[in-house]
Protein backbone atom coordinates (compact mmCIF):
# COMPACT_ATOMS: atom_id res chain seq x y z
CA UNK A 1 0.00 0.00 0.00
CA UNK A 2 1.41 3.36 -0.96
CA UNK A 3 0.75 6.47 1.10
CA UNK A 4 1.16 8.56 -2.06
CA UNK A 5 -2.39 7.65 -3.08
CA UNK A 6 -4.07 8.25 0.28
CA UNK A 7 -5.72 5.77 2.56
CA UNK A 8 -7.72 2.71 1.58
CA UNK A 9 -11.11 2.17 3.21
CA UNK A 10 -13.56 -0.73 3.39
CA UNK A 11 -17.09 -0.95 4.73
CA UNK A 12 -17.76 -3.91 7.01
CA UNK A 13 -21.24 -5.15 7.96
CA UNK A 14 -21.40 -6.91 11.32
CA UNK A 15 -23.72 -9.78 12.28
CA UNK A 16 -26.38 -7.25 13.37
CA UNK A 17 -26.37 -5.54 9.97
CA UNK A 18 -24.59 -2.41 11.24
CA UNK A 19 -22.07 -0.88 8.82
CA UNK A 20 -18.62 0.32 9.86
CA UNK A 21 -16.12 2.16 7.70
CA UNK A 22 -12.56 1.05 8.39
CA UNK A 23 -9.23 2.43 7.24
CA UNK A 24 -6.74 -0.23 6.19
CA UNK A 25 -3.42 0.11 8.02
CA UNK A 26 -1.58 -2.94 6.74
CA UNK A 27 -2.01 -6.56 5.69
CA UNK A 28 0.22 -9.55 6.26
CA UNK A 29 0.47 -13.29 5.92
CA UNK A 30 1.27 -14.92 9.25
CA UNK A 31 1.35 -18.61 10.13
CA UNK A 32 -0.57 -19.60 7.00
CA UNK A 33 -3.39 -17.04 7.34
CA UNK A 34 -3.86 -13.53 5.97
CA UNK A 35 -4.70 -10.71 8.37
CA UNK A 36 -5.55 -7.05 7.92
CA UNK A 37 -5.22 -4.32 10.55
CA UNK A 38 -7.73 -1.47 10.49
CA UNK A 39 -8.61 1.73 12.33
CA UNK A 40 -12.24 2.88 12.63
CA UNK A 41 -12.78 5.67 10.10
CA UNK A 42 -16.14 6.80 11.47
CA UNK A 43 -15.18 7.08 15.16
CA UNK A 44 -13.36 9.92 16.96
CA UNK A 45 -9.86 9.03 18.15
CA UNK A 46 -10.77 9.95 21.74
CA UNK A 47 -13.62 7.40 21.83
CA UNK A 48 -12.78 4.65 24.38
CA UNK A 49 -13.58 1.97 21.76
CA UNK A 50 -11.15 3.48 19.21
CA UNK A 51 -8.21 1.21 18.43
CA UNK A 52 -6.70 -1.24 16.02
CA UNK A 53 -9.07 -3.88 14.66
CA UNK A 54 -7.55 -7.08 13.31
CA UNK A 55 -9.55 -9.33 11.00
CA UNK A 56 -8.62 -12.50 9.14
CA UNK A 57 -8.97 -12.01 5.39
CA UNK A 58 -10.19 -14.82 3.15
CA UNK A 59 -11.34 -15.27 -0.42
CA UNK A 60 -14.93 -16.41 -0.95
CA UNK A 61 -16.14 -18.69 -3.75
CA UNK A 62 -16.15 -15.70 -6.15
CA UNK A 63 -12.55 -14.80 -5.25
CA UNK A 64 -13.77 -11.67 -3.42
CA UNK A 65 -11.96 -10.73 -0.24
CA UNK A 66 -14.03 -11.15 2.92
CA UNK A 67 -13.10 -10.51 6.53
CA UNK A 68 -13.86 -12.50 9.64
CA UNK A 69 -13.16 -11.86 13.29
CA UNK A 70 -10.36 -13.67 15.09
CA UNK A 71 -12.13 -15.38 17.99
CA UNK A 72 -9.13 -17.16 19.52
CA UNK A 73 -7.60 -14.76 22.09
CA UNK A 74 -4.12 -16.32 21.87
CA UNK A 75 -4.12 -16.09 18.06
CA UNK A 76 -5.36 -12.48 18.19
CA UNK A 77 -2.68 -11.46 20.71
CA UNK A 78 0.04 -13.15 18.65
CA UNK A 79 -1.10 -11.44 15.43
CA UNK A 80 -1.47 -8.09 17.24
CA UNK A 81 2.10 -8.27 18.55
CA UNK A 82 3.37 -9.14 15.07
CA UNK A 83 1.49 -6.19 13.53
CA UNK A 84 2.86 -3.84 16.20
CA UNK A 85 6.43 -4.88 15.45
CA UNK A 86 5.84 -4.35 11.71
CA UNK A 87 4.08 -1.00 12.11
CA UNK A 88 6.58 0.42 14.58
CA UNK A 89 9.60 -0.92 12.66
CA UNK A 90 8.24 0.89 9.57
CA UNK A 91 7.98 4.17 11.51
CA UNK A 92 11.54 3.82 12.87
CA UNK A 93 12.89 3.35 9.34
CA UNK A 94 11.39 6.56 7.95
Amino acid sequence: MSEDFGSDFVTIVDDDGQEFELEILDSMEYKGNNYTAFLPADMPEDDPDYGIIILRSLLDENNDEIYESVDDDAELEDVYEHFMSILFDDEDGE
